[in-house]
């Protein structure tokens, strides 16, 4: 009889320190209600809470990921495109993850998804394509900001797929040809250009000095002797014409 009664409040023990005794992880926050008020954040470690009158609650620090899916997008250039990402968080405060909102991984995986909604439909298509590391960073600053009521820090986003229609594809690849073809009809104008301006500049070297054009003259009649053709034209100088005349 004694020893079952030992064994009884050996269990009774057990139970009540079950109740009591509770151990955090590194990783690991205990937000405490006692009667239902919240009293407190705990841990790491152990935590001791008095049996019935407080019940605790524990909250994972550790970064979390939340797959965005595809969102149907039109770009300020009235593009549709479909983006999908992913957002990378932690809770920062635990007490406010669970006091200020009911279900913390929701609210955020929704709110991310309406604000790349928001934020890429600013931007025209050029810039999605070009400037992924800007608009994740937009992103995740204007998500970040919603979230703080809720302790929780964005801490980045990444923009995964950009997927564009077919037809828009070949529309895009026929701008780009379009666009290198004006690029190389400019650098071949800028090389005339230029060197019109060495040619005009070379004319007023060689009529500024009183033998420069007969030293050009004779060295294009060396040009000429060295040619194999049989018909040979000979520019007369404007110099010798005028002492002729």
């Amino acid at each position: 009889m004694g020893f079952g009664l030992i064994a009884f409040l050996l269990v009774v023990f057990l139970i009540f320190l079950g109740y009591t005794l509770r151990v955090m992880r590194e990783y690991e926050r205990g937000v405490v209600y006692s009667l239902g008020r919240y009293t407190g954040t705990k841990g790491p470690g152990l935590v001791i809470l008095v049996p019935i009158i407080q019940q605790m609650v524990r909250i994972d620090l550790r970064v979390r990921t939340i797959d965005v899916p595809s969102q149907d997008i039109i770009t300020r250039d009235n593009i549709s495109v479909k983006v999908n990402a992913v957002v990378y968080f932690r809770v920062v405060a635990p007490e406010k993850s669970m006091n200020n909102v009911a279900d913390f991984m929701r609210a955020t995986s929704e709110l991310a998804q309406t604000t790349l909604r928001e934020v890429l439909g600013k931007h025209e298509l050029d810039e999605l394509l070009g400037e992924r590391d800007k608009l994740s960073l937009a992103i995740r600053e204007s998500l970040d900001a919603q979230t703080d009521q809720w302790g929780i820090k964005v801490q980045n986003v990444a923009l995964k797929h950009i997927d564009i229609a077919e037809s828009m594809v070949k529309a895009i690849g026929r701008q780009a040809e379009a666009e290198r073809e004006r690029r190389a009809k400019i650098i071949s104008a800028d090389g005339e250009l230029q060197a019109a301006d060495k040619l005009v500049e070379a004319s007023k070297k060689l009529t500024a000095e009183g033998g420069g054009m007969q030293l050009r003259y004779l060295s294009a009649l060396q040009d000429i002797a060295d040619d194999k053709t049989k018909t040979i034209l000979l520019p007369m100088p404007m110099e010798i014409l005028k002492r002729l005349f």
